[in-house]
């Protein structure tokens, strides 16, 4: 699913030391189907141009593990493509989740965007009313009721690729592993297998989305002539503009005000599942003497474990 310079960076992450041409001579050998394939999926996209980081921040949520459970919602800057924010909950359409990300994210960057563009679900309802809340006294022409906007999810150029490459690098990967467990009949759906699948999961989707988008933060975009698409590392063009001859346009915030918002805003919870599934599985792990799982295989011997063990008892 990755090309070679994807794996490369992640080769250097871990340690390895090897050239791009190595990586790129690797995958060749060994998976040219793949390569074949991703030769074949490039799109025409129409030019996109941005003034510098924070002027139009793109906002989505991602549906595709949704079935089995995990809803996963991000933000990306659309000048550096430098992720924002990108969380794996057991919901992505909690009004009030969704803004507890905006809020906890411009609280760390010390501001928010002029703009945020997102799609007309109801879950996006708390971020554009604090928004604009937060920009009312701003004097830009874009403050107040323009600060927000609406439009198709599949026209939210930014964020709709991003989630191109989180399917590759990621999502995909978790696709098949549910799609597996559903298709032989270890996964029906129902309150119970959505929350096992969130007790024994959550937290791993979430470990690697946070690795996903550590790569792609600091990996490296390069530049298309006669497209306005500025290269650079995300990270890089986000927090130095001034390199890329760009601009930062984050508004400042009245931290009073913005201590107002958090008060409407709902944390995730520290239980990955229903509370009562929790306190269950916990009960049973320690009476089993099964371990917590380190990855996606464990992960998926203890759902099979606990789902036989509670509809035994039942």
């Amino acid at each position: 699913m990755q090309g070679y310079r994807w794996l490369h960076l992640r080769a250097l992450q871990r340690g390895y030391v090897a050239s791009q041409d190595t990586i790129r001579q690797l995958i060749k050998l060994f998976d040219p189907e793949g390569v074949e394939l991703r030769r074949a999926r490039r799109l025409r996209r129409r030019h996109y141009r941005n003034k510098g980081p924070n002027p139009l921040w793109h906002m989505d949520s991602y549906d595709k593990l949704k079935p089995y459970g995990i809803g996963i919602n991000g933000c990306i800057d659309g000048f550096s493509r430098y992720v924002v924010w990108m969380e794996a909950y057991r919901t992505n359409n909690d009004p009030k989740v969704i803004a507890d990300y905006f809020i906890t994210s411009i609280a760390r960057l010390g501001g928010c965007p002029e703009r945020l563009r997102a799609d007309r679900g109801t879950e996006n309802g708390h971020v554009e009313n604090m928004l604009v809340f937060l920009r009312r006294n701003h004097t830009d022409s874009f403050a107040r009721d323009r600060s927000f906007v609406y439009g198709r999810s599949t026209a939210n150029q930014r964020i709709e690729f991003w989630w191109g490459i989180l399917r590759k690098q990621s999502a995909q990967f978790w696709i098949n592993l549910f799609q597996t467990l559903q298709d032989d009949g270890h996964f029906s759906g129902d309150f119970l297998d959505k929350s096992l699948i969130q007790f024994c999961f959550l937290n791993l989707v979430q470990d690697e989305l946070n690795e996903v988008v550590t790569t792609w933060n600091s990996h490296k975009i390069r530049p298309k002539a006669g497209h306005g698409v500025t290269g650079g590392r995300p990270v890089l063009m986000y927090t130095l503009p001034e390199m890329h001859g760009a601009e930062d346009c984050l508004k400042t915030i009245d931290l009073e005000e913005l201590a107002l918002c958090k008060e409407e805003c709902t944390p995730k919870s520290q239980y990955p599942c229903d509370e009562t599934v929790f306190d269950l599985c916990c009960l049973l792990m320690q009476e089993k003497g099964w371990d917590a799982p380190r990855d996606a295989f464990s992960a998926a011997e203890l759902y099979l474990l606990l789902r036989n063990e509670i509809l035994l008892n039942i």
